[in-house]
Order: C-alpha cells, then sequence, then structure tokens
C-alpha cells in the first residue's frame, strides 16, 4: 500500500519543535497547516489528520479557530480518521458536541497516566495499563462527547477518548526532552516549581515515556485499515452499479 497522506494542523504557533516532533514520530506523507492564521486544506483528499498542541484554548474567540473547526467538522463527516494530541485532543471533543473548560490548575511535567478500565483501547495497544508521559495543559475536556468513549485518565482530567474515528490524548507523546525544557521555561512558575519540573526533564524519564509513542503507529495502522475498508467498499459499490 502507497504511503499513507496526512494532513497535520498545526496549531502551535510556528513553534519549531512541534514541526520536528510530528514530523519524527508519523510515519507518513505530512502536509502541514499553520492553523494559527487561519489556513487549512483546501480538500479533503487526506487517509487520515492530526490537531496539535497550542497555547491557546479552545473556547477563546481567536478568529483563526472558526476555520479550522469548520474543517475538522466537515472532515469527521466525511470519515477522514482524526488524532488529537491537547489543545488538539480539546479541539475534536469541542467539535464533537463536548465540553472543554479551565481546571483551575497546572499539569505540568511526567506523570503517570492510567488506561479505562474495559475500553476499547486500540489507541493504546501495546502500552500498559499505567503509563508515565509528558503532560502541559490547564485546560481539560470536562464532558466527553455524546457516545464518547474515555481510553485514559488521571487525577488530574481525562487523557484519551475516542468516538467512532476520532481519537484524542491530553498528553503528549511527542515531546522530547528539548521541547519540554523550552516549554517549561516560557510557563510562568515559581523557582520552586520551575526547578522541580527541570529536575524532572531527564533521559531516563524521557525514556520511560517512549512507551506512550506507540500512540502514533497505533493511529497510522488504524487509518490503514479505514482505508482498506473504504477502497474495498467503493470497488463493491462500482461493481454493483455496472451490474
Amino acid at each position: 500500500m502507497s504511503q499513507l497522506r496526512i494532513a497535520v494542523l498545526n496549531a502551535a504557533h510556528q513553534d519549531e519543535n512541534t514541526t520536528r516532533n510530528f514530523r519524527r514520530e508519523l510515519d507518513a506523507s505530512l502536509a502541514e497547516f499553520d492553523a494559527t492564521d487561519g489556513t487549512v486544506p483546501d480538500d479533503f483528499d487526506y487517509d487520515g489528520a492530526v490537531v496539535t498542541g497550542s497555547r491557546a484554548s479552545v473556547y477563546w474567540d481567536d478568529e483563526w479557530m472558526q476555520p479550522v473547526k469548520e474543517w475538522v467538522g466537515e472532515a469527521i463527516d466525511r470519515g477522514i480518521p482524526f488524532f488529537g494530541v491537547c489543545w488538539g485532543h480539546q479541539l475534536l471533543a469541542d467539535v464533537l458536541d463536548g465540553t472543554v473548560a479551565d481546571m483551575g490548575v497546572y499539569e505540568v511535567g511526567y506523570s503517570e497516566i492510567e488506561q479505562v478500565a474495559d475500553a476499547e483501547s486500540r489507541l493504546f495497544d501495546g502500552i500498559d495499563e499505567t503509563f508515565t508521559a509528558f503532560t502541559s495543559h490547564s485546560d481539560e475536556v470536562a464532558e466527553l462527547p455524546p457516545g464518547a468513549e474515555p481510553l485514559a485518565e488521571n487525577d488530574y482530567s481525562n487523557h484519551g477518548f475516542r468516538k467512532d474515528r476520532v481519537f484524542g490524548v491530553q498528553f503528549h507523546p511527542e515531546y522530547d526532552t528539548k521541547t519540554a525544557r523550552e516549554l517549561v521555561h516560557r510557563k510562568e512558575l515559581s523557582d520552586e516549581r520551575l526547578e522541580s519540573i527541570l529536575g524532572e526533564i531527564t533521559e531516563e524519564n524521557y525514556q520511560r515515556a517512549c512507551e506512550a509513542k506507540i500512540v502514533f503507529d497505533n493511529f497510522l495502522e488504524f487509518v490503514r485499515e479505514v482505508k482498506r475498508i473504504d477502497t474495498t467498499a467503493d470497488a463493491s459499490a462500482s461493481v454493483s452499479r455496472s451490474d
């Protein structure tokens, strides 16, 4: 099968780390769009789509978000598989009529996350029931979209959900140590908390968190399966029309 074509809606305000991280983790042909200036694909000729993190909040009335939400909504209606990370996770929940809200606290650093018991956790195949991942968020998906299934969580918030062909994770499986350090330095943290979090950003913790990167491969494998199913269905429909 030819290489997958994936649209990446980059909402990270031109942070070079985001482009580098997603290009490293997604083994596919990527078409990247700067969502923060309202740029979205001109069509829907993609096998799947990914929405990145952002320093914005989904519920802000920023002008650039509207065309992004409109394109995402139509793409979902057309059956394109989606994967959202952090802000992308929240955006997908919002488009699907979930609720995103301020948590009142800031989760940042390497966190322990648990898969939800008995969940249909296709996205987390090969990942331990309790795993480590880097987190950075003060908003959460407070209410999942109607019909969505929770996949992962911790004491702060939901950390993963699925609805049909849409998946979201609150944590950052794509982060490397460079990205984590630069992000923490940008945040308004007390000296004590800054020092504590920087102390967590070690090669050992990064290696522990690499297990969470499997979600990228699992998503792409899901996209391949969807493409095979849709291609077979289209071929069958074509044969029926010709009979």
